[in-house]
């Protein structure tokens, strides 16, 4: 995570408060010294508190969830519309709607039907509107896009909420408190810290201060995500990996399985063979004794004949 150094911050004028009458004394911790009128914030305690908070962001980025940036001064609308909206995370830069988190389930109600508007554009409904309908339904679209147009891939409450300029945005973070949101937030000399759960000591009105400290936390922000990123690609990897060597296991037992049954099936055959063999073997043998029987007994009926058949010749004689 890239650092912000002691210069980077004292060239932006992070380091200029507000009159000393405006102070909140709860800033005193934070106030290095008081010059002209003007306090004098302590910048080595805004570098520590701001590592503090890019370190937090980072994490709740890397954990996949949302953090809400609100922001509607003048100062510091078009900055934060364009470095929130780079690492594509919500943001509050008009008019704060109030109980938006209080009172979400009517916020994301307000949402869902500028997605409805979106739909009848899209499948025709229009044409069958009057012309005086369409327009009221398109400027009623414009207005919720001017409003929640930022915050319309928040499905459901962020995980964390980052503040530019506490005391404007007292609402905001009074919603936070009571749903136990963690608030990251720069506050300035007349803000009161004792509400904020990462209070970044720092210069909330000028444009510069407030460029630098979004960019710390925009790249924090990212990085967190890029983690997160190449996480969920070793995951896929590692789970593609297993998959790959169980096939391959799986192929081996099978391979084996069936080599087994191939043996099993040869020998199972060449054991038949072998019996048969040995049965015609014993027929073979059979029918030699069997043959040799009858030759002798042939040989001996033929013995028994003999003096007979003699007999028979001389009586002829």
């Amino acid at each position: 995570m890239p650092k912000t150094s002691f210069k980077e911050l004292l060239d932006a004028g992070v380091h200029f408060g507000h009159l000393k009458r405006k102070w909140n004394p709860a800033m005193a911790p934070y106030i290095f010294m008081e010059k002209n009128g003007i306090h004098i914030i302590d910048l080595n305690k805004t570098e520590v508190k701001l590592e503090e908070a890019a370190n937090g962001m980072k994490q709740i980025a890397k954990s996949g969830r949302k953090i809400l940036f609100v922001a509607t001064k003048k100062q510091a609308k078009d900055i934060v519309s364009e470095k929130v909206s780079a690492v594509n995370m919500p943001y509050v830069t008009e008019r704060w709607p109030g109980g938006m988190l209080t009172n979400f389930p009517t916020i994301r109600k307000a949402v869902k039907k500028m997605e409805t508007i979106d739909k009848m554009a899209v499948d025709g409904t229009f044409e069958n509107l009057s012309k005086r309908e369409r327009l009221q339904i398109t400027r009623q679209r414009a207005k919720l896009e001017k409003m929640l147009g930022s915050i319309s891939d928040l499905t459901r409450l962020p995980a964390a909420m980052f503040v530019v300029d506490v005391a404007k945005e007292y609402i905001a973070v009074r919603e936070a408190n009571r749903l136990n949101i963690p608030v990251f937030a720069m506050v300035d000399t007349n803000s009161d810290p004792r509400s904020i759960d990462f209070p970044i000591p720092a210069n909330d009105d000028a444009s510069k201060s407030i460029s630098l400290i979004l960019d710390y936390i925009t790249e924090a922000v990212m990085e967190g995500l890029n983690e997160r990123k190449l996480e969920k690609e070793k995951e896929v990897a590692n789970a593609k990996e297993k998959k790959e060597k169980k096939d391959k296991a799986d192929a081996d037992a099978k391979a084996k399985a069936a080599s087994k049954a191939a043996e099993a099936k040869d020998s199972s055959t060449k054991a038949t063979e072998t019996k048969e063999g040995e049965e015609k073997k014993a027929e073979t043998k059979t029918a030699a004794k069997k043959t040799a029987a009858v030759k002798v007994e042939t040989s001996a009926k033929a013995k028994e004949d003999a003096p007979a058949a003699k007999a028979k010749v001389e009586e002829k004689k």
